[in-house]
């Protein structure tokens, strides 16, 4: 029985498919699945039950899981303990972020870190924030970047990088280009374009007008503010945006500060605020927040 068949076998557990597992560990899907074949061989039994749509535990792979998971957990505080005492920083860390976060030097930040500490592997994945804290708190992401509204996220903690407010963008000839404000109430008689719900901006927006009674048309979503701002410029509904994403089609677009209530998002470094992280992981946390 090796360590790496354990790996495997908890990875297509908690991910329920090889393909993601394979994905998740970096190796192509026929080894992870030689790999199980194998221990389940050593083992005299059958593991994982392959015929559904999904892959799930056997009565034995439920018996085993706890075992595997133990056994890996104490080859990784082995490997930590020495890693501290020797002062060797190695490991991997996953960093998440959402799609648009162009106001944040990420790669620069990245760049000096491994500079500092090049033992150290970092994997970076891009989801939308609400799925991003899910994989904090589930440890499958280490730290990360999140957009977010006034209340930080259950179970993570957090430090604002920056904040700002959102506006609403539309064309210049749209009814609203006459305004100089527009409060909330109002913007919402017209046709919506938004970042999908799970962003932070979303969540700003449908709170407020949950918290008003109102019940807004989003026409038209997008994953990226800039992509929201020039569909606007094009006249297909007003954006509602942070105020940085109008910045490239200022001359097509009228902006109004939305007013009554007026919104605000913030982008956070999140992590988790309990259970074990590893040196590394520690190490690039405290580079992100100082940085």
């Amino acid at each position: 029985m090796e360590l790496r068949q354990l790996e495997y076998f908890v990875a297509v557990t908690e991910e329920a498919s090889f393909t993601r597992a394979a994905a998740r560990l970096h190796v192509a899907q026929p080894g992870v699945s030689a790999q199980i074949r194998q221990l389940e061989r050593e083992l005299g039994q059958p593991l994982l039950d392959r015929s559904g749509r999904t892959v799930r535990l056997t009565e034995a792979g439920e018996l085993v899981l706890p075992y595997a998971r133990a056994a890996l957990a104490a080859v990784h505080g082995a490997r930590r303990s020495v890693d501290e005492l020797t002062g060797l920083l190695r490991g991997h860390v996953t960093i998440g972020t959402f799609d648009w976060v162009a106001a944040l030097d990420l790669p620069g930040m990245l760049a000096d870190f491994h500079r500092d500490h090049p033992n150290v592997e970092i994997t970076v994945v891009q989801h939308d924030s609400a799925t991003l804290a899910g994989e904090l708190r589930a440890g499958r992401v280490d730290l990360a970047f999140l957009s977010v509204g006034d209340e930080p996220p259950e179970g993570l903690a957090t430090e604002v990088v920056f904040e700002q407010d959102l506006i609403a963008a539309a064309a210049r000839d749209h009814p609203l280009s006459g305004r100089a404000t527009v409060p909330l109430r109002a913007l919402a008689e017209h046709a919506l374009i938004s970042l999908p719900r799970g962003t932070g901006v979303r969540a700003v927006l449908d709170r407020a007008c949950a918290a008003a009674g109102l019940r807004p048309r989003v026409a038209f979503e997008a994953a990226e503010p800039p992509v929201l701002a020039e569909l606007a410029a094009r006249g297909l509904g007003v954006a509602v945006v942070p105020a940085s994403a109008v910045e490239a089609f200022a001359a097509d677009l009228h902006v109004l500060p939305i007013v009554r209530p007026r919104l605000r998002g913030r982008v956070v470094l999140a992590w988790r605020a309990e259970g074990p992280r590893s040196p590394a992981a520690r190490a690039l946390t405290a580079r992100a927040r100082r940085d």
